[in-house]
Order: structure tokens, then C-alpha cells, then sequence
């Protein structure tokens, strides 16, 4: 452990941050593996000096030091009990690059996809292309020797690695690379060039010959030939145990070409698709890529590929490989012949079968291709997402056979599973004969943990016989490292340690990991060792659904299983907070992980109720992108409300949580007394006056409540032929009582339609969904207003008639919340019948009983989406919407949450953090848009955030549908009342 002076040292010495707090420890104990690791203390390191004062303070204090990038390794690579060193927040730079020379010098901590993103404008990219792109960094790769899909034309990370500059164990700054110029100790380089020449023999006998093989060192790098012998190599796929890399000089590829065509064979049987990988591969593709029916199933289940897979799955076939080329427009075309003549030569041709049989589903579209490769690189998360007490775990899922062999090991390596009463769903790399596996186990259970052990050893063993690697691409770490002996043999081993020793004879650097390592079945090593229990608390939403998981509550939490998708920094929405902060704190991960140390008493007790728990969970700001959008599906948002309430019912809730969930009961009150909170705004001491007493941020303008607010009896004084039906109009608080010219526009357009529209009330005080109870986490209120909404809206759902609303947060908790509040029959079916004005629209046009006469707008639209519509999938909706109105060029701005999110953007404490996260792209979006473009965006909060921001008014959809209907539409001029 580091005493208090090392302590203060590092903190006082280090530009970036330290941290040895119980909490930000246990977010860096675990990784996308089995494994956790409780470490001494965290090093976010801003430079390579922090890096080497990192260093030199583990070797001082005599414990490890693991160097971290996104944190996604599959076999526990990146945990360890010393010092951990994150270099992904700050040591992201592209220190140098040569376009013409076709290279880069990066730093560590940079990430593929924001590399790639930044070479692209040059025509070139790093083509190692790992399924974690969006969070995996140049460091990582390094490290694992990553491959990527592609590997089959580019070869994997130490193909297109040439140079690496950092640190060795004892502090000695090193250059390896080819050629001369280098900066390598003399004793160091004899050494190795020694035992290269010493084992070449060995290591030509022993070494797998598949591509495939990342295991153990590659101290094939050492042996004598043509090309300079690179000490580069030996250190891509160590895992950080030899050296610490600061610079890394990576080779560029030409962009691949634009002309990508993908052909998605289908096969009847499992064997039939592993019997057809080596003629589908010498046809010369850049990718052949496995998912099997269990995977096609588990998708349709999440909703960001369910579409997708509607587009090219035909039947039910038992496997599919994915079959890309990228050659010219004219060579694609013949590659596309030569595979539906390949196939048909195996027999499968779509037409000669059965609803099983096989054939080619020809991808002309490159955007359902990208779909689809977004869809296999989702593949370990897609498995994951099993809502049940197993979970496929990662330990043999590596393995690499020459392809001649592919179809027998499958078959036995099933059969194995068999024998331990499981099954694996396998999917990726059939090109390269590594194929993953995960077989579904509950690591609580010793039984499963002892299977685990055997199916392993089994599995190896026949990878042997095949002349395979065990490891194939995701590296070695605590589940594999121990196996290096039986696979290699005990002078392959002997030269292994011997390469440890040489680059750090003090075992400083990740120790554990491909030499001297523990066992892969150690449980006081695994996320759930013996003992393991959670806190059995009384929720106040219905956890039900997630009882398969392991138990309510603690199934959700423990969903997470740390793939990190929650890190990218672009593309989707999740996670708004991380995307201005970079802090694994404020990462879904970040939250989940602690909310399972937390209940499992890792973190002390009630930790739960503590300010570092608050702290956690402050900056989420409930945009559910994480339910959609995190492969497992971990609703962050709801658990969020769920601590809230537990914190609640023991500690109660703050005057500003009070103020801002009984929103809709005071809101006629707030009516009387606008003038006050209108002189607030204007008045800067008043503005000062209420941070101090109620923490609402003096530089954010508050909400104007409305003397003209929206009566329900205005619907009944609306003309309407009531042709095309019944609508029950849903007005929510905000719309109501604050934007009553939206309720009025939507109110207006839907008569004009031929729609009797008519309201739903309740004694007392309109409907309301508890949305602002919900963001307090008052779950007992809100569902008291749920029962008194859903008891008012029932009669019309029984009756058939659509529930429209505005507010994507309000009508969407309909959809979402109700379900865990009033489990039942009744919520269900008033989650089936509720829509936003944007989708009920897009229905009814696509049914054709919208008749809507509307003139031409001759504009442009910029249409930013609600966090909540993005999370729904409802964002086609809008733009099906939009593409009603004449004249109207929409498109939606790339945005994740605005920074608004109801409260969030009001508190003084998050304030800072609510404008960032709009700069990110929605703020600069909009200032950019032409002054007579419309800015359409249907949530209240983000409407809000844009009139701040920039000074424009943002309209919502059911305005711009009242202009266009106007009798006489009158440009530029707001027409609701």
C-alpha cells in the first residue's frame, strides 16, 4: 500500500490527478473480465512525466504499476493491487503526422475511433479495426496485439506498429524501432538478440502458425531474417509487463474503398457454415465474420438491431457469415457473382429449400453494411445482454484453429459444453478460424467455477491438437496466462520469464500476466468471490423483470459488465456527462460499478447513502441513452431514481428537490406570482439571492409560468369534423402551464386534420405523468400520480383512442416508468396506445388518414432530438413527420443531451456542466444554422438550453405543422397563441 507521504508526494508532483479514495479504486478494480482487484491508488496521468513519477513512487512503496487505456480487456489485463495509471483522459494527442509518409506518432491514451476521425479529412486511417473502436486506445491495442475484423487484408496492431518510445521498469527512457536512431540499453538488446538465435528453432517448432496467435511474448520478433530485428514487436501484445509506452509510431492505411458490398450468407446448419468458411475466404473478401441463431435472437430483443436485422435475415437460419469485399464498383460486382456461385456450388441457393435453407442475401446499401458491422461488433454485448442468473463467460472464447479444422473443433468444443449442462453462442472471426465462444455460467456458483476450470483445459487440449493458439486476439491476462506452459511447451515458457526478468527483474510492471500467474479459477481474484451478497432493500420501483438475472435490483446493477461502449466520445448519445468530463466517475460503467460495490459492502458501510455515492450519480443526467444504447441494456436513469429514493426514505429530500418534483401542484400559485419570478431574472441580486438559499444557478434563466396557460375547455370550443377519429390530447405540465401556444398549435392541427380531439381529466388538478417526482426520486408520489393518470386514461384505452402527447420526457414515462411503477395488464396496454405528436403523425400519414393541407415552407429545419425520443428509437418518426411538410429541408443535428435535462441545467452545482455538455455539438449546431431556418426541437428543457445558449427560439414539431397549415403562412412569425 502507499503510506501518506507517498501519497502526498505523487499528489503534489503529478499535473494530472491522483485519487486513493474507496470508491474511484473500486471503479478501476475491474474490467470487461471476470476479475476484480481492489489497487492501491489511481494515477490520471497528464504527461509522460506524470508517468514516470507514477513510476518511480510503485517502486518506492514496493508495489505493482498497471498502465490502463478504456479499461475493455476481456481477461483481467488491466487490474492489479499497485498503482493504476489512466492515461485515456489526458494522453490522447496526435503528436506527429506525416500524411505523405503514411504515419503517425501518437500517444497512449488516444482512441481509434477519435484517431480515425481526425485522419480521415486525409484519406487515411489506422486499420485495426477492434469491435471496441469507440473507446479502445493506440495503448490498449498495443498492448493485446489487437486484430480487428479486418485482419485477414491488414494484418493486426503489430503489423502496423513501427516505433514505440517509453519508459522500462527502473525509469530508462527507451526508443525501439527499426533501423538506427534507437535508444536501447546494450546489455538489454545482446540479451535478447541471444536468446532469439538460442530458440529459433524451438520457436519455429512451437509457435502456432495461424495469425491469430497473440500469446505469450512474441520473441519471434527476435529471431534472425531479412528485416532488422525490432524490439518494438516483443512489446506489442505484452500487456504492459516489459515497459510503459508514452509515443507510439503507427503506420497509415489509404482509406478502404466507398464501394464495399456485403453478402450475408445464410446456412441451415451451424456445421454447414464453419464447412464453407475456407472456400468463402479464398475468394479474397476483407472480412468473413460469424453470428450464430442464438445471437440473432438475442438481438431482435434490443431495440437498436432489431430494424436492422429485419433488412437481411430471410428465414431462420441456423448461422450466417458476413462476407464484405471493397475492391472497385465493377470488381464488386464480380465478387458478388463468384460468392452466389460458391454458395450455390455448396448447395445453398434461396429457392430450393425449405424456410431453413441457405443462400446470399446481396448489401449493395453501404449503410445497412455499416449497420451490420455494427451489429457483429456488438456480438460479446449482445450476448451479454442475457436477463438471466448465468452469463456467457469469457475464458475460451479466444481460441484460433487453422480453418481445415474449424468445423470438428466447433462440434467437440460444443459437445463439451454439453457435458457441463451449457451452451455457447459463437460468433466473429471465421476468416481467421477464431471464433468467439462464451459458454453461460454463474461465477457466484463454485459448481460453474469448477466447470469453468474443465471446459477450459478441454478446450485448450483440442486447440493443441489443431495446431491452434489458445489466445487469438483478446490477449492472455489471468484467464489464459497459466496455460502458456501446456501450449508452448516448458523452454518456450523458460525463454518467456527469461524476457520478464530481463525488462523487470523486480516484477514492478502488471505483474501476474502472461509469466508467474495465478490461477484463472483464483475466486478471491473474480467480481464475485465466496461471500459475495448484496443489501436486500425495498425498491420502490418493481424490479421484476431483471429476477432472472440474479435478483431485482442487483440483476440490473450487475447487467453492467464493463464492455464500455458508455465511452465513446461520438456517435449516439451515452453518455452525455463522460463526453465533457472524460472521468470514469461520471461513465454509466463508473456508476454501476460502484452501485454493486456499494450494495455488496466493497465500499463500506452505507456507502450507499454517502456524499462519494451522490457525487457518483450528480452528473447523470436521466437520458436514458444508456437503455438504448449500452449493449446489455443498463438503465442507469431508473437506478439513478432508485437510489434516490432509498436516500430519501433514510436521510429526506432537499428544499430545491422539494420545489422542483411539486411542480405540478403549486403551478397555479407560480401562475399568481410570475411577476416575482420574471423580476428574477432581470434583477442579478435576486438571481444571487435564490442560488444562495435554493442552489437554482443565478446565470440560468428560470421558466415563466404563464397567465394564459392551457385550459382543458379549450379543446370542446375546437371546430373539428371529426372524420379520421379520436385523439385523447395529453397536455403535460410544462406545455401547459408555461409554452401554452404548443398545446394550442398541437390542439389546432389535429382539428384541422379531422380529428375529435378530447381530453382526459381528474378531480382537482389536470393529469400528470410525475415526471418531477421521478427526478427527485420521490417513486411513492409519482406513483400516486401515475395510478390517478392511469386510472383517467384507461376508459379511452380500452376504447381504442390514441393517447397524443408533447413532451418527449412526460408521454414517454407513459411508456416506461408506469410499467415498474403499476405493473399490470392496465400500464401495458396504455403503453401500447400512448404516442408523441411526432409519431402518431408519422402513423396516421403512413395509413393515409392524415389529410393535412399545408403550404410550402421553402425552408430548412435543424432538429435536434429529446434524449428520451432518441432512447424510444422514435427519431425516424420526426423526420417521417417532417417530411410531410411541403417545402421543408429537415435535418437532424448530431447531438447528444442538450445539458438541460429538466433540473439538471438549473442547479448551481451543475450549471458549468450543463453548458459544456450543449457546446459539445448542440449550441455551435444551431448558432451556425441560417437566420431563417427553423430550429425545431420537442423537449421543453432543450428548448430552453437553445434560447440560453444561443438566443434562437426553437420551435416544436406540432408549431411548425400550425405555420405550414396556416391559411396564409407568414415566415419568420410565430402564428401559436
Amino acid at each position: 500500500m502507499l503510506d501518506e507521504n507517498i501519497r502526498s508526494r505523487l499528489s503534489r508532483d503529478i499535473e494530472g490527478e491522483t485519487r486513493f479514495d474507496a470508491f474511484t479504486t473500486g471503479r478501476y478494480a475491474t474490467d470487461a473480465s471476470i476479475y476484480q482487484i481492489m489497487p492501491a491508488g489511481v494515477v490520471i496521468a497528464k504527461s509522460a512525466g506524470d508517468v514516470a513519477a507514477a513510476l518511480e513512487a510503485a517502486r518506492e512503496a514496493d508495489i505493482p504499476l498497471t498502465m490502463r487505456g478504456g479499461g475493455t480487456s476481456q481477461c483481467g489485463q488491466t487490474v492489479n493491487s499497485g498503482l493504476i495509471v489512466d492515461c485515456s483522459k489526458y494522453l490522447n494527442r496526435i503528436i506527429e503526422l506525416d500524411v505523405a509518409g503514411r504515419r503517425a506518432v501518437v500517444e497512449p491514451g488516444i482512441v481509434l475511433d477519435d484517431l480515425n476521425r481526425a485522419l480521415k479529412p486525409h484519406g487515411l486511417w489506422f486499420p485495426v479495426d477492434v469491435s471496441t473502436a469507440s473507446r479502445a486506445t493506440i495503448g490498449g491495442m498495443v498492448g493485446n496485439n489487437s486484430c480487428g475484423s479486418r485482419s485477414l487484408r491488414y494484418g493486426t496492431t503489430r503489423d502496423n506498429v513501427a516505433r514505440i518510445e517509453g519508459l522500462l521498469a527502473d525509469g530508462t527512457a527507451f526508443d525501439f524501432g527499426p533501423g538506427s536512431g534507437n535508444r536501447v540499453p546494450e546489455p538489454l538488446l545482446r540479451q535478447m538478440l541471444d536468446l532469439g538465435a538460442r530458440e529459433a528453432g524451438e520457436i519455429a517448432a512451437r509457435f502456432p502458425k495461424v495469425q491469430r496467435r497473440v500469446g505469450g511474448y512474441n520473441i519471434d520478433a527476435l529471431v534472425p531474417g531479412d528485416a532488422p530485428i525490432n524490439l518494438a514487436h516483443l512489446l506489442i501484445g505484452s500487456e504492459g509487463t516489459l515497459a510503459i509506452s508514452t509515443a507510439i509510431e503507427i503506420k497509415l492505411s489509404p482509406l478502404p474503398s466507398k464501394t464495399r458490398v456485403m453478402g450475408v450468407c445464410h446456412f441451415p446448419t451451424f456445421r454447414a457454415a464453419m464447412e464453407a468458411a475456407k472456400p468463402l475466404v479464398a475468394l479474397g473478401p476483407t472480412s468473413v465474420e460469424l453470428v450464430d441463431s442464438t445471437m440473432i435472437d438475442l438481438a431482435r430483443s434490443i431495440p437498436i438491431y432489431a430494424k436492422t436485422l429485419e433488412a437481411f435475415v430471410r428465414g431462420t437460419p441456423a448461422a450466417m457469415l458476413f462476407i464484405e469485399f471493397a475492391d472497385s464498383p465493377g470488381e464488386n460486382e464480380e465478387n458478388m457473382r463468384r460468392l452466389a456461385d460458391t454458395m450455390a456450388d455448396l448447395g445453398f441457393c434461396f429457392g430450393k429449400g425449405g424456410p431453413h435453407e441457405g443462400g446470399v442475401v446481396e448489401v449493395w446499401d453501404m449503410g445497412l453494411a455499416a449497420d451490420i458491422g455494427e451489429l457483429r461488433k456488438a456480438g460479446l454485448n449482445i450476448m451479454m445482454s442475457m436477463k438471466e442468473a448465468g452469463k456467457p463467460v469469457s475464458f475460451v472464447e479466444d481460441c484460433a484453429v487453422p480453418l481445415d479444422h474449424l468445423a470438428d473443433y466447433t462440434d467437440r468444443l460444443t459437445e463439451v459444453f454439453h457435458e457441463h449442462d451449457t451452451t455457447g453462442t459463437w460468433y466473429a472471426h471465421a476468416s481467421e478460424g477464431c471464433l468467439h465462444v462464451r459458454p453461460v455460467l454463474n461465477l457466484k456458483l463454485e459448481k460453474d467455477v469448477r466447470a469453468m476450470r474443465e471446459i477450459a483445459e478441454a478446450a485448450f487440449e483440442m486447440v493443441r491438437d489443431y495446431k491452434g493458439s489458445h489466445s487469438g486476439e483478446h490477449g492472455d491476462g489471468i484467464v489464459r496466462s497459466e496455460f502458456h506452459g501446456p501450449m508452448f511447451g516448458p523452454r518456450i515458457l523458460g525463454a518467456f520469464e527469461e524476457v520478464k526478468a530481463a525488462f523487470d527483474p523486480g516484477a514492478r510492471l502488471n505483474p501476474g500476466k502472461i509469466v508467474h500467474a495465478p490461477k484463472m479459477d483464483d475466486r478471491s481474484l473474480m467480481r464475485y468471490p465466496p461471500g459475495y451478497a448484496f443489501d436486500d432493500l425495498k425498491t420502490g420501483h418493481d424490479w421484476s423483470d431483471w429476477t432472472g438475472a440474479g435478483g431485482g435490483f442487483q440483476g440490473a446493477v450487475e447487467m453492467c459488465n464493463n464492455n464500455g461502449a458508455c465511452r465513446k466520445l461520438a456517435g449516439g448519445a451515452m453518455c452525455p456527462s463522460y463526453r465533457v468530463t472524460r472521468d470514469e466517475r461520471d461513465v454509466t460503467r463508473g456508476r454501476a460499478n460502484t452501485l454493486r460495490l456499494a450494495l455488496s459492502g466493497r465500499l463500506g458501510k452505507d456507502a450507499l447513502f454517502s456524499q462519494d455515492m451522490a457525487e457518483t450519480l450528480k452528473l447523470c443526467v436521466g437520458c436514458k441513452a444508456c437503455k438504448r444504447e449500452c449493449p446489455t441494456g443498463v438503465d442507469m436513469a431508473k437506478m439513478k431514481t432508485e437510489v434516490l429514493y432509498q436516500r430519501g426514505q433514510k436521510l429526506g429530500y432537499g428544499t430545491r428537490e422539494r420545489l422542483i418534483a411539486e411542480m405540478p401542484r403549486y403551478a397555479r400559485l407560480a401562475v399568481a406570482l410570475r411577476g416575482l419570478i420574471a423580476l428574477r431574472n432581470r434583477v442579478p441580486v435576486l438571481a444571487r439571492l435564490g442560488e444562495k438559499l435554493l442552489g437554482l444557478a443565478a446565470a440560468r434563466s428560470l421558466p415563466l409560468f404563464r397567465g394564459d396557460f392551457f385550459r382543458d375547455s379549450e379543446v370542446k370550443q375546437t371546430p373539428t369534423s371529426g372524420k379520421a377519429g379520436k385523439v385523447i390530447l395529453f397536455t403535460d405540465t410544462f406545455n401547459r402551464w408555461m409554452e401554452p401556444g404548443i398545446p394550442r398549435a398541437a390542439l389546432r392541427v389535429l382539428s384541422r386534420a379531422g380529428y375529435d380531439v378530447i381530453t382526459a381529466t381528474a378531480p382537482g388538478r389536470p393529469l400528470c405523468c410525475g415526471r418531477t417526482y421521478l427526478a427527485a426520486g420521490m417513486i411513492d408520489q409519482a406513483r400516486a400520480e401515475a395510478r390517478r393518470t392511469l386510472d383517467a386514461l384507461m376508459p379511452h384505452v380500452r376504447a381504442g383512442t390514441p393517447i397524443v402527447g408533447l413532451e418527449p420526457s412526460c408521454l414517454l414515462t407513459l411508456r416506461d416508468e408506469f410499467l415498474t411503477l403499476l405493473p399490470g395488464e392496465d400500464a401495458r396496454a396504455l403503453s401500447q396506445n400512448a404516442f408523441l405528436f411526432e409519431e402518431f403523425v408519422a402513423r396516421e400519414a403512413k395509413a393515409g388518414r392524415f389529410d393535412l393541407p399545408m403550404q410550402d415552407t421553402g425552408q430548412g429545419a435543424h432538429v435536434h432530438g429529446h434524449c428520451h425520443q432518441k432512447s424510444a428509437g422514435i427519431m425516424g418518426d420526426m423526420a417521417a413527420a417532417l417530411d410531410l411538410v411541403p417545402g421543408l429541408a429537415a435535418q437532424n443535428i448530431e447531438s447528444s443531451c442538450c445539458g438541460m435535462a429538466g433540473a439538471f441545467g438549473y442547479g448551481a452545482d451543475t450549471y458549468d456542466v450543463s453548458i459544456r455538455m450543449g457546446e459539445l455539438s448542440l449550441l455551435p449546431a444551431v448558432r451556425a444554422a441560417a437566420p431563417d431556418d427553423l430550429v425545431v426541437a420537442n423537449g421543453t428543457s432543450c428548448r430552453h438550453q437553445i434560447a440560453d445558449g444561443t438566443g434562437r427560439r426553437a420551435l416544436h414539431i406540432a408549431e411548425v405543422f400550425d405555420r405550414a397549415s396556416q391559411n396564409t403562412l407568414e415566415k419568420g412569425q410565430d402564428h401559436a397563441q
